[in-house]
Formats: structure tokens, C-alpha cells, sequence
């Protein structure tokens, strides 16, 4: 998909990511394009939290549920369901990738408000969060248009992972705080992300 629509991709801090430590990881989110340059952002290995729905998709789909975790954003219960997974995942090694905004930002802010979940499952497990910020690539695929692919080149800066271990729930707000601050001041220096 990437080779296909000319999309080149820079990569800035990589050498803060430890190939071999297993991570919850976490981005920003304007296009469905974040999710291949997600992937070619680490060497690590890991699994996405992707919405159930996505699991309906012919072909997609079935590439989705057996590689994906997915959740139903409606139920609380699945909600939670999917925390425990990706909870056994993280404990067998394997990293997760979230999107705190829970779905891709269509506002003309920097960010949305992030959800608790990927810094819930950090702390239950003790992982460290890692998490990067993307740019353009919401111009090389538009929301709205999904089979409509623009060359061009994307950015991820990736920051310092911050550890979870010997935090409790109580600190959720100021990590998430943190962490988002961080992502702000990123797309302050680096331009807009869009």
C-alpha cells in the first residue's frame, strides 16, 4: 500500500525503541493510512486494537481477527474483555498498539482527548508506554477517501518510552497528561499533523 501510493517514510528516534522489550505502544490517529505506517515505524512485534467492525470486512476481516485484537466500543463489557487480552498478550511478550483518541481525529485540534485504556493495561502489566507522533499522512489518504492514495512523505517522531512500574491507577490522569503534552509540543515544533 505504502509502495503503491509513493509514500516515503522518515523515521526520527528509532534507537529509543528496544527491539527486544515489549511495549504498549501509541500514536495519533488521522488516516487509515497510520496503521501500515505504524507498522513500518518498529521492528517490534505486536498487535493492534482494532474496532470489531473492521473484523465484518471481507478479506480485511479476516486478516483483522486473526491478527488484531478486536473490541466492540459500545459494550463495556467487551471493553474490558479486550483489556484482559491484550493484558495475556503483553505477558507472552507480544506488544499492543493503541490509539488513545479511540478513533481517527477529524477536528482542526492537534489531538483529541485521550482514553485510559492504553495506559491502564501499562500500568496493570508494568510495561512501558513508547509512543510516537505521525504527520501527513491524512494528506496522502483523506478522510472519505479510502482507495484515494497521494504521494508523499511521512514523519514519525518517536520520544523517550516512559516506564510504568510502581504506578497505580491513581496516576493514570497525569501519565496520560504526560504523555499527550509530549505528542502537543511535538506537532508544535515538527508543523501540523494532518
Amino acid at each position: 500500500m505504502l509502495f503503491c501510493s509513493g509514500t516515503r517514510i522518515k523515521v526520527h528516534g528509532q534507537n529509543l525503541i528496544d527491539q527486544n522489550q515489549t511495549y504498549v505502544f501509541i500514536s495519533n490517529h488521522r488516516s487509515y493510512l497510520d496503521i501500515p505506517v505504524s507498522a513500518r515505524s518498529t521492528k517490534n512485534i505486536f498487535k493492534f486494537l482494532a474496532k470489531d467492525e473492521l473484523g465484518k470486512v471481507p478479506l480485511l476481516g479476516y486478516i483483522i481477527r486473526k491478527l488484531y485484537i478486536t473490541v466492540r466500543r459500545q459494550s463495556m463489557r467487551d471493553r474490558v474483555l479486550s483489556l484482559r487480552k491484550m493484558e495475556v498478550e503483553l505477558n507472552k511478550g507480544i506488544s499492543v498498539w493503541l490509539y488513545p483518541e479511540g478513533t481517527r481525529n477529524k477536528t482542526d485540534k492537534p489531538l483529541t482527548d485521550f482514553n485510559d485504556g492504553a495506559f491502564t493495561v501499562a500500568i496493570n502489566t508494568g510495561k512501558p508506554i513508547a509512543f510516537c507522533t505521525i504527520f501527513d499522512t491524512g494528506k496522502i489518504l483523506r478522510p472519505g477517501k479510502l482507495f484515494q492514495l497521494f504521494p508523499g512523505k511521512v514523519d514519525v517522531w518517536w520520544e523517550q518510552p516512559i516506564e510504568t512500574k510502581g504506578l497505580s491507577k491513581k496516576d493514570i490522569p497525569l501519565l496520560k497528561e504526560r504523555v499527550r503534552n509530549m505528542m502537543v509540543n511535538r506537532i508544535k515544533a515538527f508543523g501540523v499533523s494532518h
